[in-house]
């Protein structure tokens, strides 16, 4: 196992990484831009493993840096609201999030974001230099597993930052399997303030949201189709808000 694979299983590490990123990226966050948080009464009662927080995607960072201040802040029982983030003294730090390992190996700070809790799965292969999508390596499923017997855990369930995406069905595999309590999360405003890795800003004021919803009354015995359909209506990234999206926009020019 490589040492940084070993090194963020370690409380202290993990505690230090979020206090140090929280204090960075707070700014940015809650005060260059507007942060409305809904749903947090969702997460205060919730125990601490086999929880599967499921939301679309929309920057690689930005997205799992504001979940994290969001439920360090939950601890601290605050109510879909930052403050002063005191709370970054005892953070929360039984999270774990999904990220591909192609990204996660590019640099020196994504590094850093292993550290911080990255369950790093293998989601692209490369064939003629064009990116091909597949679904989770099943080594990558038992991780995420083995993460959920003591954690919570993010997933992203269309594995890439576009809009409407499919989603994959290891997402529904392993809520098929594991069977945790299921979180839907709708992140919106994160792609017009920050660029694509979520660690510059682009622009300043821009509202950014987060809604929790609750949490999903999943038929484990279905299959893993109708599963994933679930999921992805429930982070409202399914045909049908693809369709009514398209309508608001054609009506609205």
């Amino acid at each position: 196992m490589p040492v940084t694979e070993k090194l963020k299983h370690i409380k202290l590490i993990r505690s230090f990484i979020y206090c140090l990123v929280g204090a960075i990226t707070y700014p940015g966050i809650a005060i260059l831009n507007r942060l409305k948080i809904e749903g947090t009464e969702h997460l205060a009662n919730l125990p601490k493993r086999n929880v599967l927080f499921v939301s679309n995607h929309q920057t690689y960072f930005a997205d799992v840096i504001v979940f994290i201040h969001i439920f360090c802040a939950v601890k601290w029982r605050k109510k879909n609201r930052l403050g002063i983030p005191y709370y970054l003294l005892n953070p929360f730090t039984h999270v774990y999030f999904v990220a591909a390992e192609e990204t996660m190996r590019s640099s020196w700070i994504s590094r850093l974001f292993i550290l911080a809790g990255a369950l790093t799965v293998k989601r692209t292969w490369r064939h003629e230099s064009t990116e091909v999508r597949r679904g989770l390596d099943p080594s990558d499923t038992r991780k995420i597993q083995q993460a959920l017997q003591n954690n919570w855990v993010i997933t992203f369930p269309q594995g890439t930052t576009k809009p409407f995406a499919p989603g994959r069905k290891g997402t529904a595999h392993i809520i098929k399997n594991v069977q945790p309590i299921v979180i839907p999360v709708v992140i919106n405003g994160f792609w017009r303030a920050f660029n694509k890795k979520g660690l510059h800003l682009k622009k300043r004021g821009i509202l950014l949201s987060v809604t929790f919803k609750p949490p999903l009354c999943v038929d484990y015995h279905a299959n893993v189709e109708e599963i994933l359909e679930q999921v992805m209506d429930a982070i409202e990234q399914s045909k049908i808000y693809m369709l009514k999206g398209a309508h608001h926009r054609h009506f609205s020019v």
